[in-house]
């Protein structure tokens, strides 16, 4: 059983309709809608929530949805991924501005010596 199949079953067994799940979650009811027929999943927020709600575990809401804990393996590896292109330029950009103000820097040293020199001379 899915997630989404899951939620609107334990829902049905609290005998509350999606308004009234919506106005205790603090979400719209398109969410739950959402939710239930698979076209979005709750956060973990709201799924902590909606297990205190339905008195399940977490494990009880999630094992039996293989695409939910598939998408929440690749969420968590995309996290860990440092291959994000936002973040190679980024770093690109850090090492070009350190590079160009050491050189910006040295040279200045290198103009007042000069002239340091150029006064004592």
């Amino acid at each position: 059983m899915n997630l989404g199949e899951q939620l609107q079953k334990l829902r049905e067994e609290k005998k509350m309709s999606r308004e009234e799940l919506a106005g205790e979650m603090n979400v719209s009811r398109q969410a739950v809608y959402k939710w239930e027929n698979n076209k979005g999943y709750p956060d973990i927020e709201n799924l902590i929530k909606l297990s205190e709600l339905y008195n399940v575990t977490l494990d009880e809401l999630i094992k039996g949805d293989q695409s939910f804990q598939s998408k929440i393996a690749i969420d968590r590896k995309k996290s860990e991924d440092f291959s994000d292109p936002g973040f190679v330029v980024g770093i690109i950009l850090v090492f070009v501005g350190l590079f160009l103000d050491l050189g910006t820097f040295s040279a200045g040293v290198t103009i007042l010596g000069f002239l340091t020199m150029f006064f004592y001379l």
